[in-house]
């Protein structure tokens, strides 16, 4: 049913429009100009006043036989970064870039194959229920757009994101929560080489609090890691102000919040030590969900992958997505892998196959609903 030619130039087209997060303008003109073109009203919503992005979520919803639940499919249209200029290459099979940029299948794989699938339901005339499509900004940017999307507009029983790097047929049922720590490190200056023993190195407290914490793999269910670590200037002067910005995650609230606190209690209890301060700030990103196996959006989700062909396997996952907040805003909301490799690289690569089997699986939802 599916035109594989048709879908693959619809990524191809899609990749090549510039669409860093934060610069989303030029790609929303061409969604909400390609949905009219289909004949349905697109809405953006006023999310830019909060995300001050390039522009606003884009709300689509398509009318459908009442008897029929109501289902979404949400995908995001912001890239990371270099992804200015993509030029695609079809090798053997998949696409990949000349080296230079991302690909931006993460997501606009996602989102080639809902436009693709609602071609097929016009020209099929499939029954179908209604529908909604949700394409989000800033997903990139610890979930923005999501969390500024005003869930008056969700009016559908459950929903799928696309945006999983797994093969298609993966289903992502739970996913962690995050927090941001954000720590400054006071200590005093001094030079150096004359008088270093009247200094407080604020590097040399940052330095033996992160030695002195538990970091990585904390459990099955949660991690922790310092991405960012900054301080000093120049050699000869003992630094007196360090920065550093660290995160956990877990499946599991209250491991969250232990493990936030450890690292909380470890950089202040160090800089006490040392005869600096440590001023530390707490900044909770995004909730965790885990949606039970045997709920409808599972089940769905995964009779449709067994009847195109697939081999269905539930996981959780270690990252967050979009269906952290739209869970969070009491719609049940499953992952499905897009089968995208090596996303955020230059080295990122869509085969062709998985865009078709995805799309197989998204129209077999939309008919078993």
């Amino acid at each position: 049913m599916l035109n594989q030619e048709r879908l693959v130039e619809t990524f191809l087209e899609l990749v090549q429009i510039d669409s860093e997060t934060g610069f989303e303008r030029e790609i929303a003109d061409h969604l909400i100009k390609t949905f009219e073109e289909l004949n349905y009203h697109v809405i953006e919503d006023d999310s830019q006043k909060d995300t001050h992005f390039g522009a606003g979520n884009l709300i689509v919803n398509i009318e459908g036989n009442e008897s029929k639940k109501p289902i979404y499919f949400s995908c995001h249209m912001d890239t990371v970064t270099p992804g200015k200029g993509i030029k695609p290459v079809i090798n053997n099979g998949v696409i990949e870039t000349d080296g230079t940029t991302i690909l931006g299948a993460d997501d606009k794989a996602g989102i080639a194959v809902l436009l693709e699938t609602l071609k097929v339901i016009k020209e099929e005339k499939v029954d179908h229920g209604p529908i909604q499509i949700i394409i989000s900004v800033g997903e990139e940017s610890q979930l923005v757009g999501a969390k500024a999307f005003d869930s008056a507009y969700l009016t559908s029983e459950f929903g799928y994101a696309l945006d999983s790097g797994n093969k298609v047929g993966t289903i992502v049922t739970a996913a962690p929560s995050q927090a941001k720590i954000e720590v400054t490190i006071t200590g005093k200056t001094a030079h150096a080489g004359l008088e270093p023993e009247k200094g407080i190195s604020a590097i040399n407290i940052a330095a033996k609090s992160v030695s002195r914490m538990t970091l990585g793999r904390i459990d099955e269910e949660t991690t922790a890691n310092i991405g960012r670590f900054e301080g000093g200037t120049v050699t000869n002067i003992v630094a007196d102000s360090c920065y550093i910005l660290g995160e956990a995650r877990s499946l599991d609230q209250d491991k969250l919040d232990r493990q936030i606190a450890h690292m909380k209690e470890v950089f202040e209890a160090t800089a006490e030590g040392m005869g600096g301060r440590a001023e530390v700030n707490i900044i909770p990103s995004y909730p965790s969900f885990n949606v039970a196996e045997d709920s409808d959006v599972v089940k769905v989700a995964y009779q449709a992958a067994e009847n195109v062909g697939l081999s269905p396997v539930t996981k959780k996952s270690g990252g967050g997505s979009d269906a952290n907040i739209f869970n969070s805003y009491g719609v049940p909301t499953i992952v499905l892998a897009v089968g995208y490799e090596q996303i955020h690289t230059k080295q990122e690569k869509m085969p062709i196959s998985e865009l078709v089997k995805l799309t197989e699986q998204v129209l077999e939802i939309i008919k078993l609903v």
